[in-house]
């Protein structure tokens, strides 16, 4: 596949019939890094329950109408959500499509009145860890211990307003 961002990309919100590409999206990245975990287990045997029906968001990035990459904004409420659950199938990697899912995802935060965006990550996932660098997140303190065994980072979301020395830079 071409290396070049592709311009028959588009983003669309989650319906019912996405379920099945949401699951096998995080399963193969997934199982391509870590391990399935419980929590990642429920969350995907049910998007629906665990972050629709909760007032979270699931986008999906397509390719000529075909799910290709995903992201989820899941609701910890008062305005407190997490980017979770972002995958880009291997054969897309490089394309864009995970800075293109990043931005619709801040976005859609946006949108909904968001306060706070935190996400939690894995320091092994250097590409993953410049993007979201790049991207406004920076690394913060953990508030609490972390629901993912494989979970060693843990970085929120600063709006380009905030100044820099508010939100520390490293890797």
């Amino acid at each position: 596949m071409n290396r070049r961002t592709d311009a028959n990309i588009d983003v669309v919100g989650y319906a019912p019939g996405l379920a099945n590409a949401f699951r096998d999206l995080n399963l193969e990245w997934l199982e391509k890094f870590f391990a399935v975990e419980v929590v990642d287990a429920e969350i995907l045997g049910d998007p629906q329950s665990h972050i629709i029906d909760h007032g979270g968001q699931i986008l999906f990035a397509r390719l000529a109408s075909r799910p290709v990459g995903t992201v989820a904004l899941k609701a910890h409420g008062e305005g407190v959500f997490e980017l979770t659950k972002m995958a880009v199938t291997a054969e897309c990697q490089g394309l864009g499509i995970g800075r293109t899912l990043l931005r619709a995802a801040v976005r859609t935060f946006h949108a909904v009145g968001g306060k706070t965006l935190f996400l939690e990550s894995h320091s092994s996932l250097l590409p993953a860890l410049h993007l979201y660098l790049d991207e406004g997140f920076r690394h913060v303190p953990r508030p609490q211990p972390s629901a993912y065994r494989r979970s060693d980072v843990y970085m929120q979301y600063f709006a380009p307003e905030i100044p820099r020395a508010q939100a520390p830079e490293r890797l």
